[in-house]
């Protein structure tokens, strides 16, 4: 079944609200995430990758078709994947392998009958065809509860002794007990297991996508204890008011305990791979769909286009990486690339319809270099189509733009917004937008912006400069 030799199998990792800089081969010092620093150690750790929309849906929706929110139909909160539209996991299932989808979807959006909140989310029974193309399923639409998770799955397929909450159209409900990054984890090992005894000549893609550390920012109570908020280092460019470095510290100590759980849990990942001697064949590509702002600029959670919100782990890990150290790709990473990159490590064509940038080589081969553009692109672009009604970051609609070089451009509909130079300023605490000595520069950005936005027939109204 495999079209290359050496690895073909694919697990993402795919965590919800994990600004890159909070692991600690980042340099957090406030947080030890041991696995995750083995696995950025030995692999690729693509350290300027970027959610181009921080957002939880529109991301996911460009994560799994390789297009971009104002093409893949899941511009909003609110939108649903469309049932035709076409993913990474059918290009998968076209070549022959086992996919498989476990934990948080968000891409169901709004439905007739289920309203809004979150436990309508959480018990609403997705049925195949809005599955984008998976094959084994054990998911959710969306909660905001680490604990006690409920998931879905097809008759007969609900996991060990858990019982059944309830059953309609062919599909089950049950709760998976206890912390829900441990839960989730434990069915993809039992999954592989299963893949391993009964289908091992057949390669596999799965994905695990785990609701924490996003907010409420809780964890299980060994970790939170190792977690006193006072002692928490904020970024500096988090203001130093009380009521924003006590939120900021409060958050952040239950943040980091959740992050702490997700390191574990890549580490029994890792173990359970060598015990099924599945390391040789498979690649772990580990990513959160977008950061937390946590205090920085004064601002809350996600939606905005500063680093804290749009900067994402993204490290592919897996066999030949061991004699491989300090890979660091310096490409802006977007959304888009994610379905390509995963396909070209396994030596997939990328089907045409993906608009991302297929990076694989530069994961398995330190030192290349990407064609310049007209190839891969040097900029990454960055877009909230749609506001979303979050009243603690931005909620207006804006788009943008980061280079290769480290410079930031973000535009609102008819205003330049943000100009940073990143290099010299990683906090973005001086913004030249408006400062004439820039001009020159943001003229370069703004026409690099303009023209990203006309090819692929954008409808935003960027301002005259």
């Amino acid at each position: 079944m495999t079209t290359v030799d050496g690895p073909k199998n694919v697990i993402w990792i795919v965590t919800d609200q994990l600004r890159a800089q909070a692991t600690g081969y980042a340099g957090d010092p406030n947080v030890a995430t041991p696995h995750l620093d083995r696995l950025a150690a030995e692999g690729a750790n693509f350290t300027r990758a970027v959610s181009g929309s921080p957002l939880c849906c529109p991301f996911r929706g460009a994560m799994v078709t390789g297009r971009y929110p104002h093409h893949n139909g899941v511009p909003g909160f609110r939108d649903p994947l469309p049932e035709d539209a076409r993913t990474v996991a059918h290009a998968f299932n076209d070549a022959g392998y086992r996919t498989c989808y476990i934990g948080k979807w968000h891409l169901d959006g709004d439905r007739p009958g289920f309203g809004t909140g979150w436990d309508n989310d959480q018990t609403r029974l997705i049925p195949p065809e809005r599955r984008g193309g998976f094959t084994d399923w054990w998911a959710y639409e969306n909660r905001n509860r680490p604990f006690d998770c409920q998931l879905h799955t097809d008759k007969g397929r609900v996991p060990g002794s858990l019982p059944v909450l309830d059953a309609a159209d062919g599909m089950e409900r049950f709760r998976v007990p206890g912390y829900e990054t441990d839960g989730l984890t434990d069915i993809l090992l039992d999954w592989l297991g299963e893949q391993t005894r009964d289908r091992p000549e057949q390669p596999f893609f799965a994905v695990l996508s785990v609701q924490p550390p996003h907010n409420p920012y809780t964890a299980p109570g060994g970790d939170m204890a190792r977690h006193t908020p006072g002692d928490v280092r904020l970024r500096p460019n988090v203001p130093g008011i009380a009521p924003v470095t006590e939120r900021a510290q409060r958050d952040l100590a239950g943040y980091y305990a959740a992050i702490e759980r997700v390191d574990d849990n890549v580490g029994r990942i890792r173990a359970a791979l060598d015990e099924l001697g599945l390391t040789d064949d498979t690649y772990l590509v580990f990513f959160s769909d977008h950061g937390d702002l946590h205090g920085s600029h004064g601002q809350w959670r996600k939606t905005g286009p500063w680093e804290e919100s749009i900067r994402i782990p993204f490290v592919i890990g897996g066999p030949s990486r061991e004699h491989q150290n300090s890979n660091r790709p310096d490409v802006p990473v977007n959304h888009v690339d994610i379905a390509p990159t995963t396909l070209g490590l396994c030596g997939l064509p990328v089907p045409p319809e993906m608009e991302g940038t297929d990076y694989s080589k530069l994961a398995t081969t330190p030192g290349i270099r990407p064609p310049t553009w007209d190839g891969p692109p040097e900029d990454a672009y960055l877009s909230l189509p749609v506001p979303p009604g979050h009243p603690q970051s931005v909620d207006r609609a804006w788009r943008g733009i980061v280079t290769r070089d480290n410079w930031k451009y973000v535009c609102l509909e008819g205003q330049p917004w943000l100009l940073f130079d990143l290099d010299e300023d990683p906090y973005e605490l001086a913004n030249h937008a408006l400062d004439p000595a820039y001009q020159a520069v943001r003229s370069d950005l703004h026409a690099r912006l303009r023209r990203w936005i006309e090819c692929t027939g954008d409808s935003f109204a960027l301002p005259t400069i």
